[in-house]
């Protein structure tokens, strides 16, 4: 039998298993009901036998059939401004990607830190940071912009893995790209699709976090962690070659050849810039941040730097607003069945005489660690953040430290498998480093990585007061 439908013949078992366990005391039927088939959605997506997309509609339909959602209420979460404020940003990233904006972005970097190998991995690094606030699809930053770069220097070099060559530079290199990612997704709320959707879960749980919240805690272990990692993987897994000083003289021709920016790349660059100022100054300046979005793709659209076949063929926008949608229905649905507070309540309960701070502690290292069983960052955050944070606040964390602690922990903790996020298969799929060292080194990192955030970024959020 198939793989794929031994793995949905599973979903569907652990559903109805879960269907027919009777409900806990103070919990309502259909809330428990309904809880299964979220349990079995949240699985379903991990084990992924179908698409996410498809994954979502199996699931909205099933919910209408047993009438624990009316078909209204199903269809609701796709009028939540979050989700188009994803669907506005996938967009306009495509602008990046198509006007050769961000090429043009590399190939500076490069032409300013390309003496050596270690330079070259700080200009693919920097180029990720600088379009990460406005590209929440990881996939096409590292797609479309940092694979394609980071290719063609490994192949100026000869450095391949059909020649057995791949550790002259390429293998460093894809592997600063890959451990860089995961802090660029952590450090800004627009950086990766799923931390507008923790914004959301957030407050469901009546609690908010703005895009500055977000980025002004995230700022400081952030940059350290951008700037130790490249040189920790360089002592630990180095290029062959050091020196690259051909390097600057490439990406300066690169950039020759392209010619002076275009008309079109301006406007890129305008906007993106607006997008930045006005996602930063939008919560004082009471400006919806899904309306700055949409702002943005307006413009690009009437200036013609995007058409409208750029917009109706981002497929990975489109597939993200159908499971998007419908997976905040059913935890707001959990929620407004009074399943969320329950849990909340009990946990609470379980916790009280527990000190905060070990707790938080242990909670965020298996938090972190348990993301060796997924699939998926999304998925993860589907079905963990919540309980998480509700835990942590139970036993008598800040409630915002704990929020923003969670948060970002949901981004970095996808650097440590080649399954773990978006980018992973596909820089693994590049060749440049075999299956066992690229775990040994992402667990080596998983290492630096918890220093930096859990011990200096602690002194940080003391510092902004968050404790």
């Amino acid at each position: 039998m198939n793989t794929n439908i031994l793995k949905f013949l599973l979903v569907i078992f652990i559903g109805v298993v879960l269907w027919f366990i009777p409900a806990p005391e103070g919990v309502n039927e259909k809330a428990w009901h309904l809880m299964a088939v979220f349990i079995a959605t949240v699985l379903g997506l991990i084990l992924s036998p179908f698409p996410l997309g498809a994954m979502a509609i199996f699931s909205m339909t099933v919910v209408v059939a047993l009438d624990l959602v009316p078909m209204k209420g199903a269809l609701a979460g796709f009028s939540d401004k979050t989700i188009w404020m994803i669907a506005c940003a996938f967009f306009i990233s495509r602008g990046f990607i198509k006007t050769g904006f961000g090429r043009r972005v590399g190939y500076l970097f490069i032409s300013k830190l390309g003496n050596s190998s270690l330079g070259l991995s700080y200009g693919l690094v920097m180029t990720d940071f600088i379009f990460a606030p406005a590209m929440p699809s990881t996939s096409a930053r590292c797609g479309g912009i940092i694979t394609p770069l980071f290719l063609s220097i490994s192949d100026v070099y000869d450095s391949t893995p059909e020649k057995g060559t791949q550790r002259k530079i390429g293998a460093f290199l894809v592997q600063c790209i890959f451990q860089c990612n995961a802090i660029t997704c952590a450090m800004f709320l627009t950086s990766m699709a799923g931390n507008p959707m923790i914004v959301k879960l957030v407050k469901d749980m009546g609690y908010s976090i703005s895009w500055t919240d977000w980025a002004l805690a995230a700022i400081v272990p952030g940059l350290i962690s951008l700037t130790v990692i490249p040189y920790i993987i360089y002592k630990i897994y180095p290029p062959e070659l050091k020196n690259t000083p051909e390097m600057k003289a490439i990406a300066k021709t690169k950039l020759k050849e392209m010619g002076k920016m275009t008309t079109k790349e301006w406007i890129v660059l305008a906007v993106f810039a607006y997008l930045i100022v006005f996602w930063i100054l939008g919560s004082f300046l009471n400006i919806d941040a899904t309306f700055t979005a949409f702002v943005g793709l307006c413009i690009l659209l009437l200036t013609k730097a995007l058409d409208w076949n750029d917009v109706i063929s981002e497929k990975e926008a489109w597939h993200t607003i159908i499971w998007f949608s419908i997976l905040m229905t059913l935890a707001a649905q959990l929620n407004k069945l009074g399943f969320i507070p329950w849990f909340g309540n009990y946990v609470a309960k379980s916790v009280e005489n527990l000190n905060w701070m070990p707790m938080l502690l242990i909670l965020l290292l298996v938090y972190y660690y348990i993301h060796y069983l997924m699939a998926s960052a999304i998925a993860h955050i589907s079905a963990m953040y919540v309980i998480f944070v509700s835990i942590s606040i139970a036993a008598g964390a800040p409630p915002l430290l704990a929020i923003l602690l969670f948060a970002f922990f949901s981004n970095l903790n996808m650097s440590i498998t080649h399954y773990s996020s978006g980018p992973a298969p596909i820089l693994f799929g590049c060749g440049y480093v075999p299956l066992a060292k690229w775990w040994k080194i992402g667990f080596i990192m998983s290492l630096v990585i918890l220093f930096i955030w859990l011990f200096i970024g602690t002194i940080w959020w003391k510092i902004l007061g968050l404790f």
